[in-house]
């Protein structure tokens, strides 16, 4: 077995996964390497979030590897996994799921709080992307008390406060008006571009897809195109005009 190269940071060879004997990822390779955003784009029901989530550890494929940084993810255990999950990974949902009980700052700071850091730096970094997110004004407010998408870019600033080597964003801005997709994907972007954060996006969205460095197209569980092609119409040419 030959291991990744240097510069991908995840990789994915021939995953196969099934829901209840229903197929869900046919045969799926592919590569993202440090600072790059990948997007994954197809319909709703094409297997995105399922190959985000064994990407990122949460579910084991029935079948193929996993590897970060050089390691393999699928042989861990699950108490090694939720610790990768943990200490290097981020994730966003379409769903923001904070804890109601928590304010928004500590909502933030949770990955940090959770991993030992003090209490004094944790709320620092929070306070920073909560900044970065416009959201800083509602910091010491709870979930209930805020709009949709004062949610979710509070979940983006869980996501991204501990710098992680890789974000995973599953429809991050499915249910977002447009301005608030466009200050989401931005923060995103210069992450990737500042913390050289690799980023993994699923959507449905073109416009959305657009803006990374690379698309794969993903039908019925089955990749198309090749996992090391390059996408014309990279962010670069982009700006953001979501």
């Amino acid at each position: 077995m030959v291991d990744p190269p240097d510069s991908d940071v995840i990789e994915a060879r021939s995953l196969h996964h099934s829901h209840s004997g229903s197929p869900a990822l046919i045969a799926v390779s592919l590569r993202a390497r440090r600072g790059e955003v990948l997007a994954v784009h197809g319909p709703r029901g094409s297997g995105k979030t399922t190959l985000l989530r064994c990407l990122s550890g949460q579910t084991v494929a029935d079948e193929g590897e996993v590897w970060f940084d050089g390691d393999p993810v699928h042989t861990l255990s699950p108490l090694r996994r939720e610790r990768l999950r943990r200490e290097r990974f981020g994730w966003i949902g379409p769903e923001p799921s904070l804890v109601p009980e928590l304010t928004v700052w500590e909502n933030a700071a949770l990955p940090l709080l959770l991993n030992g850091a003090p209490h004094r730096h944790a709320k620092a970094a929070a306070m920073e992307w909560l900044e970065r997110l416009d959201i800083d004004g509602c910091a010491r407010r709870r979930p209930y008390g805020l709009t949709r998408a004062e949610r979710q870019r509070t979940a983006a600033a869980r996501a991204l406060v501990g710098e992680p080597a890789v974000l995973f964003a599953d429809e991050p801005t499915a249910a977002l008006h447009r301005a608030d997709r466009a200050l989401l994907l931005r923060t995103l972007l210069a992450a990737a571009g500042s913390q050289h954060t690799t980023v993994v996006l699923a959507t449905h969205d073109t416009e959305v897809a657009a803006l990374a460095n690379r698309t794969l197209a993903l039908v019925d569980g089955r990749l198309t195109g090749s996992p090391d092609g390059t996408d014309a119409e990279g962010m670069a040419a982009c700006s953001l005009s979501v």
